[in-house]
């Protein structure tokens, strides 16, 4: 047994009123983000709809915390260690995210933030899996612990009440042990109501009995390039829902006073922007890749790039082998 847990298991477990005051700081700590976002080893759900941002805005506010900076429309106190767990991209093209989020702030987070290279394939819900994260978390002496995205980190039903309450119970053991707040990114219900918050999280029931603040990302309109935060706190005073825009060379949000004009929507996308997209992601290259090109080219929404290219490969424009995509030969 650790030096500490034997002083932690030979302290009273029952303490009167008197002994807990004398325990309480002499001044009231301020949360880690202001005002009332993640409270001192708190715990932060982040949610919202496919491909909305979660894990940019999650990236963004990570730097600022390790930086002690304020970016994001948000008050950060002081400089925080922090340690992302992240299970969606590959380590390299992670950090380049990271590496192109970086340059708005120079070298100031470089040494209090850090990486779990190895976080894939351990699972919250077991023990050898909790230990590693506990781990982690103290070897990076972590004051804020980033899991993104939660369903990465175990392997229950999420529409099993009882399954998830285990979960969120090792959520708090998480917490407990790395003394760190948590920061997990979460999806949501496919339905959910314009004023729903936390219900509208998956195995939302369970997570209300965990978590200390709540905030989701919506878009206010399909053809708006801006996404609303909308915020429930279990301690702190409620919030407005608050507009912020993304700058897409930067990789960062910032706050916008009001939504701007809808982008205008093309209706048709010609030959010349699918040539043009293709030959400037390169010869070969995914649907994917070529149909978030032709997006950003033309400004184009996603169903609108999908049947441009359904119509290229109809009229011969461009051809498809193995399953990339190329000009003909």
């Amino acid at each position: 047994m650790s030096a500490a847990a034997s002083a932690k298991s030979a302290s009273p477990a029952v303490l009167s009123l008197a002994q807990l005051l004398e325990q309480q700081p002499s001044n009231e700590q301020p949360g880690l983000v202001e005002p009332g976002l993640l409270p001192s080893q708190g715990i932060l759900f982040v949610g919202g709809e496919p491909k909305v941002g979660k894990s940019l805005l999650v990236a963004n506010l990570a730097l600022s915390l390790a930086a002690g900076v304020n970016r994001l429309g948000f008050s950060i106190p002081a400089r925080r260690r922090v340690l992302i767990c992240q299970f969606e991209l590959p380590v390299p093209q992670f950090v380049s995210r990271l590496s192109l989020m970086r340059r708005a702030l120079g070298a100031a987070a470089d040494q209090h933030l850090f990486v779990d290279t190895r976080a894939s394939g351990h699972l919250l819900n077991a023990a050898q899996g909790l230990n590693h994260f506990v781990s982690a978390a103290r070897a990076a002496a972590a004051e804020v612990l980033v899991l993104d995205p939660l369903y990465s980190t175990h392997d229950q039903d999420e529409n099993d009440t009882r399954a998830m309450a285990a979960l969120c119970q090792s959520l708090l053991r998480l917490r407990d042990a790395s003394r760190a707040a948590l920061v997990v990114v979460h999806h949501v219900r496919k339905s959910i109501g314009r004023h729903e918050i936390g219900s509208a999280f998956r195995g939302s029931s369970a997570l209300h009995a965990v978590g200390d603040s709540y905030l989701l990302l919506t878009r206010p309109a399909p053809q708006l390039t801006t996404i609303e935060l909308r915020f429930q706190f279990r301690y702190a005073a409620s919030q407005p829902p608050r507009l912020l825009q993304l700058d897409h060379h930067t990789l960062w949000f910032s706050s916008t006073e009001k939504p701007p004009a809808a982008a205008a929507t093309r209706r048709k996308v010609e030959k010349t922007d699918i040539t043009k997209a293709l030959a400037d992601v390169g010869d070969k290259v995914r649907y994917n890749q070529l149909r978030d090109q032709i997006m950003n080219a033309t400004e184009c929404s996603k169903r609108t790039a999908q049947l441009a290219i359904s119509e290229a490969c109809q009229q011969g424009w461009i051809a498809r082998a193995n399953g990339q995509y190329h000009v003909p030969l």
